[in-house]
């Protein structure tokens, strides 16, 4: 299956499948859930502690919502149509997700109250929406429009949107960098990347990179496009690096390489001055990876970035500060998304093709394991603590519950929650309890 088959999960390419996969799911839940009750063998938790997974389930039209404290399903929320990209407030107890809509119709973006479990505010955006990411300051968010080839800029405060700015065909994800000033937006139908300018509001401003001026009154909230830049067929995933000056790197699933693109230091910055070409966004390089490269993930201090080939079965490590490729090493049958642990020690990798998960160790360069999941394992997030690592079972319609490490040090399946049809994202939210 080619990665546009992949991405038809959004549109129920699942259903025909369901009622098989769910049946064999129920059946091997209710063997392993009562696994999920014998706290003693989990990290101690702090008294009102509470921790969610929230799942979306893109041919069901809901999000699950798990309870990580006690293993089991806490909520099942209605949302809109087709819900696929997750994003989760840094700031405040809310998670939003984007709801593709129909074919005819525009899309929306649900916004979840954590607290409560419960879904708070549906704010309207364009056509066939299905990312959305939210910038540091937990102000705003970013929402790419495939079926309109434009970006929604929404006010979560005022839970509205508040801009819209034209991109490139069929953009499928907008990537705000960490200092809020640059939007990445990766356009699949035009094989290109667009890069925008952006200026934080007043209420973002004490969290603005040294040396910029503050914002002390309302400013145009627009992206204003910087650069455009070709010859990335089939962009799809892109990641920014968290530190200035800065650089993009976009994964160019039609073909076989990731794109790097450095990213212009703001006006006025230590960067600038020091090297006024820094000024301008630049195309380093373009490195040749494995076949379908589909999702980038990077590790937490920005030195490497490690690409899943979803048509060659590999994964590529790259060097982040020498934008070279280090290797591609096979992972599994159809790898789809990596995560890499806090301690930037363990890659973990979904293989769509072969309902499992691959450990790979980083600094000895070769697998450390291999855990079953549910059919179809897509996205990956850990929890707080990172002992449990969550598999979104796009096929089986549930949420395989990995063990990071058990008493003998070794990775395995826990448990498998329920979910609905045709999970394909997941994130997780941790809330201390209330004085």
């Amino acid at each position: 299956m080619s990665y546009a088959g992949l991405r038809a999960r959004f549109r129920g390419w699942y259903g025909a499948q369901r009622a098989e996969h769910a049946a064999l799911a129920a059946s091997l839940s209710l063997l392993l859930l009562p696994l999920g009750c014998h706290r003693g063998r989990f990290p101690d938790v702090p008294a009102g502690y509470r921790e969610f997974a929230y799942v979306s389930n893109g041919a069901s039209n809901t999000v699950s919502v798990l309870d990580l404290v006690y293993l089991r399903q806490d909520h099942t929320l209605q949302v809109g149509v087709e819900p696929s990209g997750l994003a989760v407030n840094p700031k405040r107890n809310e998670v939003y997700v984007v709801n593709a809509g129909t074919a005819s119709g525009n899309g929306s973006v649900s916004v979840i109250d954590t607290d409560s479990n419960r879904v708070v505010a549906t704010i309207p955006v364009h056509k066939l929406p299905y990312s959305i990411d939210v910038d540091a300051a937990g102000h705003r968010a970013y929402v790419a429009n495939s079926g309109s080839n434009t970006v929604s800029v929404i006010d979560l405060d005022r839970r509205r949107e508040i801009a819209v700015a034209g991109a490139g065909e069929q953009p499928g994800l907008a990537r705000i960098s960490p200092d809020m000033h640059t939007l990445v937006v990766t356009n699949r139908g035009s094989g290109s990347v667009s890069i925008f300018s952006v200026a934080p509001d007043a209420a973002d401003a004490a969290l603005a990179p040294p040396g910029l001026p503050g914002k002390s009154k309302p400013i145009d909230p627009t992206p204003r496009l910087r650069a455009a830049f070709s010859g990335c067929p089939g962009a799809t995933d892109a990641v920014i690096l968290p530190y200035n000056p800065s650089k993009a790197f976009i994964a160019c699933s039609d073909g076989h390489q990731v794109m790097v693109v450095s990213l212009a230091a703001a006006p006025g910055s230590a960067e600038a001055k020091r090297d006024p070409s820094l000024l301008t966004d630049r195309m380093l390089a373009l490195m040749d990876v494995g076949e379908e490269p589909i999702q980038l993930a990077i590790k937490h201090d920005g030195g490497e970035i490690f690409c899943s080939n979803f048509g060659s079965g590999t994964f590529s490590e790259i060097n982040t500060q020498t934008n070279e490729v280090g290797g591609t090493y096979p992972i599994g049958t159809k790898p789809t998304f990596g995560i890499v642990d806090a301690e930037n020690g363990t890659l973990w990798v979904s293989n769509f093709g072969s309902d499992s998960i691959n450990l790979w160790s980083i600094d000895d360069a070769k697998k450390a394991g291999s855990v079953s999941t549910g059919h179809a394992p897509v996205a990956l997030a850990f929890s707080n603590d990172e002992h449990l690592l969550l598999a979104a079972d796009a096929q089986s319609g549930d949420v395989s519950v990995i063990r990071t490490a058990d008493k003998n040090g070794d990775a395995t399946l826990f448990t498998i929650l329920p979910a609905g049809g045709s999970p394909n994202d997941i994130v997780v939210k941790a809330m201390q309890g209330k004085p």
